[in-house]
């Protein structure tokens, strides 16, 4: 007679889903809790959280110190319709010249009258022939106050100021004054004069 053995299985640690059984609990202890709130106790809360970060950001701006960068000055400058022009040689209006004094004074007078300055250099050959056709461009752009410096654009500037009355003409350095010729001559004071001559031309015409 033959014996019969049976096998038990061994069961597994039931601590193994202890720690999963515990986090399941707390979960729905924190579901059961916000249920439990009611929808105007969650608006008071968030309402306070609202006012907790404006005045946050309120003392940071009024607390934060001078780091922020100052605000531009986003106005327009505005020019009259009048136009003072400076015809001169290819240098320009190169520091330590002639012309870099004048056209600082016309721009000291655009402060005050606010009328419009811009400068014409003549290029290629420094002649009155070649400096003509810029003097003429300008006059034809309606140029009320016509400035030369440098000797080409004075000759031509003086001979064509009698023959356009409507503009003034301010000659550096020589020529003859005429009804609206002012001559101003180089050297200290430049700068005023021109500014000056530039002014009471401008002034008249108003």
């Amino acid at each position: 007679m033959t014996k019969q053995v049976r096998q038990v299985a061994q069961s597994r640690p039931a601590t193994a889903r202890r720690p999963e059984a515990g986090i399941a609990r707390f979960g729905r202890a924190l579901v059961s809790w916000l249920r439990a709130l009611s929808r105007r106790t969650i608006m008071l809360a968030a309402g306070a959280l609202a006012v907790v970060a404006a005045v946050v950001v309120v003392c940071a701006f009024l607390f934060g110190g001078d780091e922020r960068p100052p605000v531009p000055d986003t106005r327009a400058r505005h020019y009259t319709e009048t136009d003072a022009c400076l015809l001169t040689g290819k240098d320009g209006i190169t520091a330590g010249t002639p012309a870099a004094a004048v056209w600082q004074g016309m721009q000291d007078a655009s402060l005050k009258t606010h009328a419009r300055v811009n400068y014409q250099q003549v290029m290629g050959e420094q002649s009155a022939g070649n400096a003509r056709p810029y003097l003429n461009g300008m006059l034809q752009g309606a140029c009320e106050v016509v400035v030369a410096v440098g000797g080409p654009e004075v000759s031509v500037a003086a001979e064509a100021a009698p023959k356009n009355g409507k503009s003034d003409f301010v000659l550096v350095g020589g020529g003859r004054s005429g009804d609206n010729v002012t001559v101003v001559r180089t050297g200290a004071g430049l700068r005023a004069d021109v500014a000056g001559a530039i002014e009471r031309a401008i002034d008249a015409k108003s």
